[in-house]
This record gives structure tokens, sequence and C-alpha cells, in this order.
């Protein structure tokens, strides 16, 4: 009896650890979930104008690591090195060497006196281009089709149910485009005649363009849909500011590559003339993010799921068109071809000339009943031809002329 005493006390360090234990668990669980309520749920985000400027100088700043490691390496890369090689032909004429200041002193265009543009007539026929476009998406549909196509493809993540869109405006507003200037833009070689010339435009648009969807986040752990949180997403563009850079890039052609020695040398491949454009890193987008979550008790604007639309946005952008990545735009052929033609029907094109259309008819007219007549004389040539063949039994030898006939 003496031996049992001493296996209790163990048995009362092992319960009070666990009870220890527990309670340290659910504190910790506790603690998780009020900082996420309080940080996530309530948390204030960043004013405007901090987030802008954080945004601003971090674009900044890579765009200038961005220039000074390509300055510091130099090279030019292999793919943008013409074939010097490459056959001349002799009918063609060599033009002179263009360059920027050429191009420049031809056009009359003096880059350090030369004032901003406003470019007020470009802006009609952007806003009309918009207009129609507008128009368009309204009775057909199509955005609505192709944005619900895209939101709901291979790339969504999988813990969202399908996405629904419940609204959409295109806006009332156009974009206001000012303060053009042009000035050359030294490429380091890549370029054709190693520099080309850029047009620097303000941009500024003010206005409510909305894109609205609703889905369901589904948690799909322990077990498939253990948990659905609808959730109900509105985002407004409200205001975009910035300087957008226009050039061209030349074609050219280069070399094709082939990795096999001895097979014949293929044809050197030809790059496009395309359009390149790009924003500076200092542009400013405001953005209206109105949140919707839960099912029966709802929480609405919730601070933290705005910054993160608005981060995924300015992302988004910063990898495509903003310095010192562009955007580039093949541009199609500009030789005039019979198959892009448009205009009158030819009858209305005599009448505008002058031509009188009664008598464009009658010579038409006239024209077929010549065509009409000398059908019909070969046709009764031919039938005499055959009913005299008949009646002398003759034939035609093989290598005589056509209607010679031999009896």
């Amino acid at each position: 009896m003496a031996s049992d005493a001493p296996l209790q006390v163990p048995a009362q360090q092992s319960s009070l650890s666990f009870t220890q234990g527990f309670l340290l668990g659910q504190l910790s669980v506790v603690i998780l979930i009020g900082a996420f309520i309080k940080f996530f749920i309530f948390g204030e985000a960043p004013s405007a104008e901090t987030t802008a400027a954080n945004r601003a100088l971090a674009r900044s700043h890579r765009a200038r690591e961005h220039r000074r490691s390509f300055s510091i390496n130099g090279a030019v890369p292999a793919s943008h090195k013409l074939d010097s090689k490459r056959s001349s032909s002799n009918v063609l004429r060599n033009p002179p060497r263009l360059t920027t200041e050429t191009i420049l002193a031809k056009t009359y265009y003096n880059v350090n006196s030369h004032q901003p543009e406003s470019l007020d007539w470009f802006n009609v026929l952007i806003a009309q281009t918009i207009a129609q476009f507008r128009n368009d998406a309204h009775q057909d549909e199509a955005i609505l089709t192709s944005l619900t196509d895209v939101l709901n493809g291979h790339q969504k993540p999988d813990f969202l149910s399908a996405i629904k869109v419940t609204e959409i405006s295109l806006g009332e507003d156009f974009p206001i485009l000012s303060n053009c200037r042009v000035h050359p833009l030294e490429d380091n070689g890549t370029g054709p005649e190693g520099g080309r010339l850029q047009a620097r435009m303000d941009v500024d648009l003010s206005d409510f363009i909305t894109l609205g969807v609703e889905t369901k986040i589904i948690l799909n752990y322990p077990k498939p849909f253990t948990a659905v949180l609808p959730i109900a997403l509105a985002v407004s563009v409200v205001r975009f500011s910035g300087t957008l850079s226009i050039s061209f890039l030349a074609s050219s052609s280069r070399p094709a590559e082939s990795n096999d020695t001895s097979a014949p040398q293929l044809a050197p491949s030809t790059t496009p003339t395309t359009l390149a454009f790009s924003f500076l890193p200092d542009y400013r987008l405001d953005l209206s993010v109105r949140s919707l979550v839960g099912s029966r008790s709802r929480l609405q604007d919730i601070p933290k799921i705005a910054q993160l639309v608005e981060n995924r946005l300015h992302s988004w952008i910063d990898e495509r068109c903003v310095e010192p990545r562009v955007q580039q735009v093949v541009l199609p052929s500009l030789w005039p071809r019979k198959k892009n033609t448009r205009g009158p029907p030819p009858g209305e094109e005599d009448e505008s000339k002058g031509v009188n259309p009664e008598n464009v008819r009658d010579v038409r007219e006239e024209a077929r009943r010549e065509v009409e007549e000398e059908r019909r004389y070969h046709r009764e040539a031919t039938r005499l031809d055959e009913g005299l063949r008949r009646r002398t039994g003759g034939y035609e030898m093989p290598g005589t002329m056509p209607g010679m006939m031999v009896s």
C-alpha cells in the first residue's frame, strides 16, 4: 500500500499541465482572432496622399535602378543587332542616314523653343472613339460576356466559386491629353540609327468607371465546402493622371537563329513597326472600393480589402506599362490597297463627277445588245457548219485548221 501513494503525484501534475496547455491554446486563439478583427477588419488604411507618395517613390527607385544597370552593362543584345552581311540591292538607292536631328530639322521642330501643344483636336477624336465603343457595348453586351469569361478563366483561384458580374459602368467623361512635347530619346544603339523620338503628354481622367462582382470564398479543408463566405465587391476608377510616353520602333531585319550549322541559312526575320507606349512612374490612380462580406450579418467596406485590391491593381499596371516596361502595338501596313477602299457605288461616283446617269445607262444597254448579237451570229454559224457536215458526210482531219472539211 505504501508503494501506491507516490503514483498519484504524477497524475496530478499531468492533469495540471494539460489544463495549463489547454488554457494557453485557447488564449492564443483568442489573441489571434482579436488581432485579426482589429487590424484587418477595423484597421484604418493609410491616407491616399501617403499611399500615392510611397508608390511613386518605389516606382522611381525601380526605374533608376533599371537605367543604372543598363548603363553599367552597356552591351547591346544580339537580338537587336542588325545583320550587316545581308545582301543589298543595286536597284534601290541607299537613302541618306536619318538621325533625330535630321528629322527635327526637316520638320522645323525645335525641342528647346517649341511650345507644348494642347492636343484639342486629338481629344475630340479619342472622345468619338470611346463614345462609339460605349454604344457598341450597350447594344450587344459583348463586354459583359468577355469580362465573365476572363474572370472565370483558368487563373481563377480554387477557393473562389463562379464570379458573377453585377455592375458595369463605362463612365460618361473622356480623357484629356495636353502639354505634348517631343524630344530625342537615346536608345543605346537598340533603335534605328542609335536613337528615336519620343512624345510625352499629360493625361487626366476624372470619371466613375465601375466594375461590380459577386462570388463566394469556399473553405475546402478538412473536407470540401467546410465553410462558404459570400462576398460582393465593386471597384471604381475615380481619377487617373500621369504622363504618357509614345514612340515608334521602326521595323528591322535580323538573322534567323539556327543551332544546326549544316542546315541552309534561313532568311532573316523581320520585326514589324510597333507603337511603344508607357507611363512615367509618377502617375496617380484613385480608386473607390466597396465591399460586402457575409450572408446574414454583413460587414461593409472593410479597409483592408480595399487596400489589397488597390495594391493588386497598381501592381498589375506597374508590371505592364510603367517605365521601364513598355507596351508595344504592331502597326498595320499603311500602303493603299484595293480591298481597303471605301466609297460610293459606280453610279453615284459618275453622278458626283457631273456625268448624266441616263447616258451611262444607254451606253451599257447598247454594249449589251452588241454582245448578244455577236453571240447569236456565232450560234447561227455553228448550226450551219453542223448541217453542212451532215449533208456532205465529211470529217475533220486531225491536225488541220478548225472548220476545214475533207470529203
